[in-house]
């Protein structure tokens, strides 16, 4: 079905550049990088994914059912996203928040061309159909580097949606709902958003990415909408029979100082808050992977274990399981979305205090965005520290949030947010 043609280069974070470069010509894009960070469940350094043959667009009705059947139709490659708000297809919930961004809630595509990076090597995987442009693709990619980036020099002003004493309030409602029992733990997030502005995508992600050096490094383009993501965690991930989640819960900064970064990073392993709230997301996933597991696969691999990255240090938990044969990959997303570390405990209610409190509706934020390949295998990741932009609305937006449990001081929870908001703002307001 693919013509495939595999060749080394000499050095591959110039050889990115190129491709992302050549890449803006086509209405459909995914980039994913991994930016060097190796687990045992990296697959390829970097993938890109452009020129749309088939596609599917839907709201959240019957979402699921339609992606499925889109996947086991198609049998290839398809590269997409799931927005937060799918939540509504799986559950009896609704979504009326104020949204300025008008993503499709649902979107994939099966890409004619396909790049996989993986240390000198670079493969092209094309559909027959285009198999010969293979040719003229390389010489065009190798030109593409003397595009110049056109910057974006207009002034962004950055707004609030939820201002500081407002922010306070929920985060005390929430903390009510908590010591009345009706949850254990929530996600609260608030947006950050820019009217009438204008930036330009590749750059952005550019600085973005060359802040931040995330393992799940993402840029999407579908015509006049753009994700430019920095997320560090990855939702879920398939291989073979096996299934890997890996939520964050748990940040703390990062300091330029040795001494007192090493301090922080163990502050945050040892934090009885942090720990507690990641301890009760890993159980909602080992509860939501059980629904598709085989009896006694769920296990959990790594518990509130600490990675440091450029901006934070992220407390972060692996938790596997086996499905059989007959289970096909969309249930496996279906029994486990929304994720957890953007949810709370227990779900549904976590979900419903969370819609109520909330002020935007999250639409990709909080949402995951990845690929399967043809034997039906996948990965994604989830959509956290990430600008989104709508270019014919002249729409930016970022959101951040934190887990509100009962140890929880609102103050605390505002500083962490601003924590999590501050390489989209370097990024916007330079």
């Amino acid at each position: 079905m693919r013509t495939s043609f595999k060749y080394i280069i000499k050095n591959p974070e110039d050889y990115k550049q190129q491709l992302l470069f050549w890449a803006q010509q086509y209405d459909d894009v995914v980039w994913l990088d991994s930016n060097h960070h190796h687990d045992n469940y990296t697959d390829y350094d970097a993938i890109l994914a452009v020129d749309a043959f088939t596609s599917i667009q839907t709201d959240y009705t019957d979402a699921f059912k339609r992606l499925d059947e889109y996947q086991q139709t198609t049998k290839d490659w398809i590269f997409g996203y799931l927005t937060y708000d799918l939540k509504n297809s799986v559950e009896d919930l609704e979504s009326h928040n104020y949204d300025g961004l008008e993503f499709p809630e649902l979107y994939f595509f099966q890409p004619k061309k396909l790049i996989f990076i993986k240390g000198n090597e670079v493969e092209f995987r094309y559909l027959k159909m285009v198999g010969d442009e293979i040719d003229s693709d390389l010489l065009a990619i190798e030109q593409s580097s003397n595009l110049e980036i056109q910057e974006s020099k207009n002034p962004i002003k950055i707004k609030l949606r939820i201002h500081k004493d407002d922010y306070y309030e929920k985060v005390e409602a929430m903390l009510a709902h908590i010591h009345r029992g009706d949850i254990y733990e929530a996600n609260f997030c608030q947006e950050f958003y820019a009217e009438n502005s204008f930036i330009n995508p590749i750059e952005t992600y550019n600085k973005l990415n060359q802040i931040s050096k995330p393992p799940f490094a993402t840029f999407f383009k579908s015509f006049d909408t753009y994700l430019m993501s920095a997320s560090p965690e990855r939702y879920l991930k398939k291989i073979g029979n096996k299934i890997i989640s890996q939520p964050i819960k748990g940040t703390a900064r990062r300091s330029e100082d040795p001494a007192e970064d090493q301090k922080l990073a163990k502050d945050l392993r040892n934090d009885p808050k942090e720990r507690s709230e990641n301890i009760m997301i890993v159980d909602l996933v080992r509860n939501d992977l059980s629904r598709t597991a085989t009896k006694g696969s769920v296990k959990v691999e790594e518990l509130c274990k600490v990675y440091s990255f450029l901006q934070v240090h992220q407390m972060i938990s692996t938790i596997t399981s086996k499905v059989s044969k007959d289970t096909h990959p969309v249930e496996v997303l279906k029994t486990t979305f929304p994720m957890g570390s953007m949810t709370g405990a227990p779900k549904i209610s976590a979900m419903k205090i969370i819609e109520d409190l909330e002020e935007t509706k999250r639409g990709l934020y909080s949402g995951a965005v990845g690929y399967f390949s043809p034997d039906g295998d996948f990965d994604f990741n989830v959509i956290i520290r990430s600008i989104l932009y709508n270019e014919t609305k002249k729409y930016i937006s970022y959101s951040v949030g934190s887990a509100i449990t009962s140890l929880s001081n609102p103050l605390k929870e505002y500083e962490e947010c601003l924590v999590k908001a501050k390489a989209m703002r370097e990024v916007l307001e330079r």
